[in-house]
């Protein structure tokens, strides 16, 4: 399992031993898009939708997620998460959210997993709160934009 860090050398799922990585600043930025029908997005823009501020409840969803993060996926470190913000933007021509999420701490591991739970958790709010008038909702897109921090270094996606 070269190159692996979750894997031991019988194979095995392990959680990495961070303890002797240095301290330093880490930032990750995380997006994925939520389609819909344009109706739907009539809906989002004007504010209207049945269960309320929609993209409101989901920027305090995805900030709930980032915090949860070690709890839902089994090998993350709970990290003292010191920034997480949630940029949620409507693109009518596209009938779309842009759901962006970045994370910051200064530790001894990275946040990357932080912002891809706080965008996803952020775009199945939106789905949530919506699906009365658009089932037929999509989310995609979801990837890393952005690594800061640590001995990899900086990550920037294309």
């Amino acid at each position: 399992m070269s190159g692996l860090s979750h894997f031991d050398g019988a194979g095995q799922a392990h959680m990495v031993d961070v303890s002797d990585k240095d301290v330093t600043d880490r930032l990750a930025r995380a997006e994925c898009f939520v389609h819909m029908a344009a109706a739907t997005m009539a809906h989002v823009l004007a504010g209207t939708a049945k269960k309320g501020d929609v993209l409101g409840t989901a920027r305090l969803a995805g900030i709930m997620a980032a915090k949860q993060t070690s709890a839902l996926i089994p090998l993350c470190h709970p990290l003292p998460i010191t920034k997480v913000a949630i940029e949620l933007t409507a693109d009518e021509a596209n009938s779309r959210v842009r759901v962006e999420a970045t994370v910051k701490t200064t530790g001894q591991t990275g946040v990357e997993m932080e912002a891809l739970t706080a965008a996803s958790i952020a775009a199945l709010t939106l789905y949530d709160m919506l699906k009365a008038v658009d089932k037929a909702m999509q989310v995609d897109g979801l990837r890393v934009l952005l690594k800061e921090g640590g001995k990899s270094g900086r990550y920037e996606a294309t």
